[in-house]
């Protein structure tokens, strides 16, 4: 997919907010800065694509401030429930603001950072990422983005040069520091702060400016703000269903309010459709297990609305709560016939039913269902459990021919995949599948898009 060239369109939108929303902050001075991967196709939408890899490794390694844009990083303030239990004592710690810029559509963008030191939110923590960490969120963001998920974009990965003791992983460990490009970093726990403090007046100056800078919208309504965020939580919700993912950790402090999906730890995707399957080993309840990610998304998305609480009467937030399930159905269907490569027909709801009956009772292949069935055409072979999605499909126009659509193999990223990644690298420095991954992962994401 080629990308027109785009100028570099700084901004410093966040700076209307003033200081009580950030600390200013320092990043690590690391001991080498090892470029392992750029972004190619997102540097050219937010026209950095001609920085040459010394220019990325100043400005992504480093951290000199990129012109026009914010002269300093800035440690973003929020709150948040962990696992439902309120914490007051988090914030950005191990990452920062770096730089504000516009794309090629205008939209207000951040590059953010993990793993780039300690800030006055570290707590006990060493403010470092560990390079396994960055291969593992570069492969969650490409496959993401290619399944048509909202989600930050892993912008920059680089080594750098320190050995990491951690209790999840062998160590000591490599190091990286990683650079996010997103539509945002204000998070529900940025409102749940303030609502701790109950500072009203700055609740309502970042009502004004989420709705200002992401949803075009001058009103300062925090009705139509609760709207727009559950409109786009939903869709979040939704299309994390239909691509089979498991995020992990649905906190509210991991909750954009733009519905853009980002911070990924232990994240999964299905290797068959099981509602109770978990990505985190410490979900021992199963909060955020796959079946219940769209409870867990519109569990936090109620915390806000408890927030706006002190700025509006409730009356009018209960209708926009309880819209989200029908959301939520909506994206789920759409988001599940982009995938299967049909247009929306007259059974939408029956064959989303019939496909996900189809998927649980056979337990095949989640990713090679897909593969095999894009265009409306689910193979015998896969069984008589999705004989009813069969007969419904038989109304449904495909959005472009099968053999239009995909002539490689099945595309998935299951953990053993993962391991089996990290494993080059680890043991023989070889970044070579990994880059054969990306490249495949990249392909499939075109051949949807143009479906």
């Amino acid at each position: 997919m080629s990308t027109p060239p785009q100028a570099f369109a700084p901004a410093q939108a966040i700076l209307e907010l003033g200081d009580a929303f950030y600390d200013p902050v320092a990043p690590a001075d690391f001991p080498q800065a090892k470029l392992r991967f750029r972004n190619d196709r997102w540097a050219a939408r937010v026209g950095l694509g001609d920085l040459d890899d010394a220019q990325w490794v100043r400005h992504f390694a480093r951290f000199a401030p990129l012109p026009g844009t914010l002269p300093r990083p800035l440690a973003l303030r929020y709150h948040g429930h962990q696992f439902r239990v309120y914490n007051p004592d988090i914030g950005d710690g191990r990452g920062f603001l770096y730089a504000q810029l516009r794309d090629d559509r205008g939209r207000l963008l951040d590059l953010g950072t993990k793993g780039s030191g300690q800030t006055p939110y570290s707590r006990f923590g060493d403010g470092r990422l560990t390079l396994k960490g960055g291969v593992r969120e570069i492969l969650a963001t490409e496959m993401l983005e290619a399944l048509g998920v909202e989600t930050s974009k892993s912008f920059s990965l680089i080594e750098t040069g320190e050995a990491l003791d951690r209790g999840d992983e062998p160590s000591p460990t490599r190091s990286a520091v990683l650079v996010r490009l997103s539509h945002g970093h204000i998070r529900i726990g940025s409102f749940q702060r303030l609502a701790y403090h109950r500072d009203t007046d700055d609740l309502a100056r970042l009502t004004d400016y989420v709705l200002r800078h992401y949803f075009d919208d001058a009103s300062g309504d925090p009705v139509r703000l609760l709207d727009a965020v559950v409109a786009r939580t939903a869709r979040l919700a939704g299309q994390y269903m239909a691509a089979g993912f498991v995020h992990g950790v649905l906190n509210s402090d991991n909750i954009n309010v733009t519905g853009e999906s980002f911070d990924y730890g232990p994240w999964r995707f299905l290797p068959s459709w099981d509602p109770g399957f978990t990505a985190a080993y410490f979900d021992h309840a199963g909060l955020y297990a796959f079946g219940r990610q769209p409870e867990a998304i519109h569990w936090d998305v109620f915390q806000l609305a408890i927030c706006l609480r002190l700025l509006v009467d409730s009356a009018p937030l209960i209708p926009i709560m309880e819209s989200f399930a029908q959301r939520y159905a909506e994206a789920f269907r759409a988001a599940l016939l982009w995938r299967l490569g049909v247009a929306p027909g007259a059974d939408d709801a029956a064959l989303v039913e019939a496909i996900e009956h189809g998927l649980a009772t056979s337990q095949v292949d989640v990713a090679s269902f897909f593969h095999q069935s894009f265009g409306g055409r689910i193979p015998d072979a896969l069984g008589p459990a999705f004989a009813e999605a069969r007969g419904l499909l038989l109304g449904y126009r495909p959005r472009t021919s099968r053999d239009a659509f995909w002539d490689g193999p099945v595309c998935a990223m299951l953990i053993e995949e993962v391991e089996a990644l990290w494993a080059a690298i680890a043991e023989r420095d070889d970044w070579g599948p990994f880059a054969a991954k990306i490249t495949a992962i990249r392909a499939m994401g075109d051949a949807l898009a143009d479906a």
